[in-house]
């Protein structure tokens, strides 16, 4: 993967970052350690000599003692010399090379937990708008952060913590054997016992870890949706009842977290008994020896200065392999949910598309979103290049299904969808979407100012190009008279602007991205009627010669449309203009009729 100079992914590996990303936490954090491999190594070698320096500071003591005790005998204190120099510099030595490899983390850590973030976004923005509207949009921000930062404490806890342990115990274990092979042979068979059991008791922490990192996504998630709905919650007094219902999912979390933490505390205890029998059987062998004239006063106190400090980290490690395998269980909950395989995908050679005249078709389509229930089957429509087409019918029969297809928010299951005869699914999906406008019933704004929400149509667009767009749009008005003006924020999802001004945000937005293609999916059901008309000519007027499909349940919004194609069950069972539709007396005609009693009754 390329990168930037500071390590981030240039704008040309988004590709690389959605792709090929491990499922499972270990082969997950190894992927994003080869990325900075020369700072981790860097890492690794200043801790390992750091770590040498430490344990090489017992056997400088166990010097000096030796020469104190022989000085006061001879009066040799000029031989201090030496050994006090080593003490020295082995201190000196394992602060600078400790914070050497902490220097070294500080300047990585961020970056690779941009990185981290960077690619599980990415890979996030390419599942399929049935996996993204099967989830809680705060979950999965939440795993993404969570993963993210999962990454860093396990390799922080890896390198800084197991690592500094185990080069300790084998540093310890060569210095003691040179000295005596019974305090060497008891340190050994003492640290691997206690590695393995720490190691076995540490694992069977993780499922409970895990289910605690879910339980909280699932809080968190549920905290966002009542947050994002609170004015519902207001409106219908509903208060009591959704603190009563975030506290069931508390309940959740709570018994989850005390599993996990009570379970988490016994380990530490069971840790703590085996480091005391661990000094006290080292202090009694070490003065056994030493009575026994088998090792010298240096020998004795290298060995008790050398447990201490083994306990010393051994302590730390009770605490940090539990951390570890935490951090490794949120990892894998989040992994679990974000990385599974991309439903819509491009094709390895998919080329650019490029719309030269807009003909859309639907050949032998046949969908479902769910096993043996179809929507489409053997569906076939063409649609002319710059023909203006209504799509109406009842709920669930088939009309925004067929605005998925077009926009490759699905893929069929047979047949093709073509666009200038081109099937769509051989072209990228990001140029497929560049030639096609949508306004939805509900314009998708950004908690961003009015300005950015409009460019969104075209990043490149210059100020005159967005005037003009917000002006055609007949936003211009209410903008100004805006505190900020086109700085003025619009709320989350657009919630400080009416339905008529997200609306002309969202024209305003189609218009400057000008593509050959317009959807408009229930663009003003939920307006007024006043406020409906306006829209509406401005719907009119971008449309152009522009190839329009048009998804209406008033068919007052459609009758001006070249052509009106009816759904029922998935099936097109009439195909006209409105004056052709009306003379057949068939369903449109019945659904017209009944809308113009329901307005002049109203």
């Amino acid at each position: 993967m390329s990168t930037a100079k500071d390590g981030a992914p240039s704008s040309g590996d988004a590709a690389s970052q959605r792709t090929d990303l491990p499922g499972t936490p270990l082969p997950f954090i190894m992927h994003f350690v080869r990325l900075y491999r020369g700072w981790y190594g860097a890492i690794l070698l200043l801790q390992i000599i750091g770590v040498a320096c430490s344990v090489w500071v017992p056997w400088s003591l166990g010097a000096i003692t030796r020469l104190v005790s022989e000085g006061l005998k001879s009066d040799s204190a000029q031989q201090l010399l030496v050994p006090l120099s080593w003490f020295a510099a082995l201190i000196v030595c394992e602060v600078l090379f400790n914070r050497g490899a902490s220097g070294c983390h500080i300047r990585v850590l961020p970056k690779q937990r941009r990185r981290v973030t960077q690619a599980l976004y990415a890979y996030l923005q390419q599942h399929s708008q049935r996996f993204i509207s099967n989830q809680f949009a705060g979950a999965l921000a939440h795993k993404v952060t969570e993963v993210s930062i999962g990454v860093s404490q396990a390799l922080a806890i890896l390198l800084f913590d197991l690592l500094s342990v185990l080069l300790v115990l084998i540093f310890s274990v060569i210095l003691l054997l040179s000295v005596s092979l019974p305090l060497g042979l008891f340190t050994l068979l003492w640290s691997l016992s206690f590695i393995l059991l720490c190691y076995f008791l540490a694992r069977r922490s993780q499922p409970l870890a895990q289910q605690y990192s879910a339980a909280r996504s699932t809080s968190n998630g549920k905290v966002v949706d009542a947050v994002s709905n609170l004015a519902s919650i207001r409106l219908f007094a509903r208060q009591p009842f959704e603190q009563a219902y975030l506290t069931r999912y508390l309940d959740t979390e709570f018994a989850a977290a005390n599993r996990s933490f009570k379970y988490m505390e016994r380990v530490r205890w069971f840790q703590s008994l085996c480091g005391i029998l661990f000094k006290l059987g080292m202090l009694l062998m070490a003065l056994y020896l030493w009575q026994t004239q088998v090792i010298d006063i240096a020998a004795f106190v290298m060995a008790t200065s050398l447990s201490l400090l083994i306990i010393g980290d051994v302590g730390n490690l009770s605490r940090r392999l539990l951390e570890f395998f935490e951090a490794v269980g949120s990892i894998s909950n989040g992994l679990s949910t974000l990385i599974h395989p991309h439903e819509v995908v491009d094709q390895p050679q998919a080329s650019t598309l490029k719309v030269r005249h807009g003909q859309i078709e639907f050949r032998q389509v046949g969908f479902s979103y769910t096993p043996g229930k179809p929507i489409f089957r053997d569906l076939n429509i063409i649609i002319p290049p710059g023909q203006k087409v209504g799509l109406v019918g009842a709920s669930g029969s088939g009309k925004t299904s067929l605005l998925n297809l077009l926009l490759r928010l699905y893929d069929v299951e047979q047949g093709q969808v073509l666009l200038d005869g081109v099937d769509i699914r051989t072209v990228t999906q990001a140029s497929l979407h560049q030639q096609i406008g949508l306004i939805p019933q509900e314009p998708g704004l950004f908690h961003r100012s009015i300005r950015e929400n409009i460019h969104y149509g075209r990043l490149d667009a210059s100020q005159d190009e967005l005037s003009m767009a917000i002006y055609r749009a007949g936003a211009s008005s209410f903008i100004e008279q805006m505190p900020q003006g086109y700085e003025s924020l619009v709320g989350e999802r657009g919630v400080k602007l009416s339905g008529g001004q997200r609306q002309r945000i969202a024209i305003a937005r189609v218009l400057l991205k000008n593509a050959p293609i317009l959807v408009m999916d229930e663009a003003t059901s939920s307006l007024d009627s006043l406020t409906e008309r306006y829209i509406q000519e401005k719907l009119d007027e971008i449309m152009g010669d522009k190839t329009v499909l048009v998804v209406a349940h008033r068919l007052s919004t459609v009758a001006h449309l070249d052509r009106i194609l009816v759904f029922d069950n998935g099936k097109v069972i009439e195909d006209g203009s409105h004056a052709e539709l009306l003379a057949k007396r068939g369903q449109y005609y019945r659904l017209w009729s009944r809308q113009e009693t329901a307005e002049m009754l109203s």
